[in-house]
């Protein structure tokens, strides 16, 4: 099929390396905040496991060109948007040029982070003539590719049969092993994307609120967790407490759903509170770094590992070391901080600053001369760290462990002081 393909988010580079791979001729008009020569050089597209390569073999082979009008076109099969929220519109416009209106027979596919009720819209721009389908974003930032080609699900919004037949042909490729597609109403596909992610993140802040409770008990909030994930109603997944969450895709799904609720007319209390215990558990390091050292933070030197949301990816939007960093910096706390992927866009954001260090290869680098380490985001090299090492380094011998991957006995073993989010090293530890 020939596809006309618009954005320069991680899904619309994901998308158009997949589908050219499988035989698509495609077409990527990128958004003009992002034209290939900055797209091609960002630090979290070319970090994505095998996209870049799959895009350069594409670009190489001819079955994806990129361009930049939409001008000269022959009318595509299908247009498939993959926008951020605040680029609709961008949507609008190529929707709206006169190749649609004298054309018949393509299928929009929306594919972008719009509210609810976007893709009827879209469709109505672009004329009855044509046909739309609702594919929600479920994409894995640091596994794009792997969701993509080998998706455990695709919510497949139709309200019409030659939508649905040219998607499902469109994926075909993707789709061999069993039918990942759930289909259903247009408008029930956006909503389910949403409240998906609402749901993962109130388990999140329950256990993070839960967390705090077992802090006050004096309990170890990793046996509340396994037995919570033992009942069969329950499970395991998102059950662990951490230092918050971010991401440009998660948080931003939450504020989206939130503004259907009150466009509906209807308020979330729910969600309001989901929220406010994420940016509140932000500040958890800090606060118990804080008691440690009974507000006695100024000149103080603290290494941080970790500042991506997540590991696998270089982005640091909405990520809990901002939250960190900002109340470090207003006690007069100097940062040494090691992750490596996320500095260039750490620096990007915050400058050049006298008060903070990074490091992009040795983690221990870090923590010479720091008070202490905090652990954000949990790196596979941070793991199984040498805590001898870390022992000799640190001056307070305080680890501060963001997201519970330590056994806190093993690390109190080793002479340091372990802090955890609801974890104890032993009883008498607060």
């Amino acid at each position: 099929m020939r596809v006309l393909l618009h954005g320069s988010e991680l899904s619309a580079a994901t998308a158009a390396a997949a589908l050219a791979w499988v035989g698509h001729q495609v077409d990527w008009l990128l958004h003009e905040s992002a034209p290939w020569a900055r797209l091609s050089q960002a630090d979290w597209l070319r970090r994505e496991p095998e996209l870049m390569g799959h895009i350069e073999h594409a670009l190489a082979s001819g079955t994806l060109q990129i361009i930049d009008t939409y001008e000269q076109l022959s009318p595509p099969d299908v247009v498939w948007l993959a926008l951020s929220p605040d680029q609709r519109q961008a949507a609008d416009a190529l929707l709206e040029i006169p190749m649609f209106q004298s054309h018949r027979g393509a299928v929009l596919i929306n594919n972008s982070t719009f509210p609810v009720g976007e893709t009827e819209r879209l469709h109505a721009l672009m004329g009855p003539q044509h046909s739309s389908v609702a594919l929600p974003d479920t994409l894995e930032e640091g596994r794009a590719w792997t969701t993509f080609t080998r998706p455990s699900r695709w919510l497949l919004g139709c309200d019409d049969a030659v939508g649905e037949q040219v998607a499902r042909e469109l994926l075909r490729a993707f789709n061999r092993r069993n039918d990942v597609f759930q289909r259903m109403p247009c408008r029930a596909a956006e909503l389910t994307k949403l409240s998906i992610n609402g749901m993962l993140a109130t388990r999140i802040s329950y256990m993070n609120e839960i967390a705090g409770l077992a802090d006050t008990l004096g309990v170890d909030i990793e046996h509340v967790r396994q037995g919570m994930g033992a009942d069969t109603r329950i499970g395991y997944e998102y059950l662990y407490p951490g230092c918050g969450f971010g991401g440009p895709n998660f948080s931003r799904d939450l504020m989206r759903l939130a503004d259907v609720q009150s466009a509906s007319g209807r308020t979330s209390a729910l969600l309001e509170q989901v929220m406010d215990i994420n940016e509140q558990k932000k500040e958890t390091l800090f606060r118990k770094l804080w008691t440690f050292f009974e507000g006695d933070l100024s000149g103080r030197t603290i290494a941080i590992w970790g500042a991506a949301f997540k590991p696998g990816t270089a982005r640091i939007d909405h990520a809990p070391v901002l939250t960190l960093l900002d109340a470090l910096w207003a006690q007069g706390v100097n940062i040494r901080l090691h992750d490596p992927a996320a500095t260039p866009a750490l620096h990007a954001l915050v400058g050049e600053r006298d008060d903070l260090t990074t490091f992009t290869c040795d983690p221990y680098q870090a923590c010479e001369g720091a008070d202490a380490l905090m652990l954000v985001t949990e790196w596979k090299p941070y793991w199984n760290p040498d805590w001898h090492r870390l022992a000799s380094l640190l001056g307070a011998k305080l680890v501060l462990d963001g997201r519970n991957i330590y056994d806190p006995a093993f690390v109190a073993s080793c002479g340091l002081r372990y802090r955890g989010i609801g974890r104890r090293a032993d009883p008498t530890t607060h």
